[in-house]
């Protein structure tokens, strides 16, 4: 993050100690680094906060590809059954058709007393 060495914070603590003084340098120290330690778990908070946020919007446009391809899938399966629903119902309806139209015909056959029978 910051390119400093250990000679350059010895410059800067030899500096602290002359302009703070030995006597409060401890309580500066001390403040100091509580300060860091805050700064430090802010950013490591917010770095996991948006760590979060992309894991859900990498999940939520995983649910919406499902959620996609589910739909792709019944539509499909619609499809399909609407297909085999024809090819059956159509011989059924034509079937049922003829037994209606034999069932008419044997009935007007039994009332004509004139026909012989087969």
């Amino acid at each position: 993050m910051f390119d400093i060495g250990f000679s350059e914070l010895m410059v800067i603590g030899i500096v602290a100690l002359i302009v703070i003084g030995p006597e409060r340098l401890p309580r500066v120290a001390r403040t100091v680094g509580h300060l860091l330690g805050r700064a430090q778990r802010y950013v490591n908070d917010v770095k996991a906060d948006i760590n979060r946020e992309m894991q859900l919007d990498e999940l939520k446009k995983l649910q919406s590809e499902i959620a996609d391809s589910a739909k792709g899938i019944e539509d499909s399966v619609r499809k399909e059954l609407d297909v085999a629903r024809s090819a059956v119902e159509a011989p059924l309806k034509e079937t049922v058709g003829e037994v209606e139209a034999l069932g008419q015909s044997a009935p007007a056959a039994a009332d004509d007393p004139d026909k012989p029978s087969a």
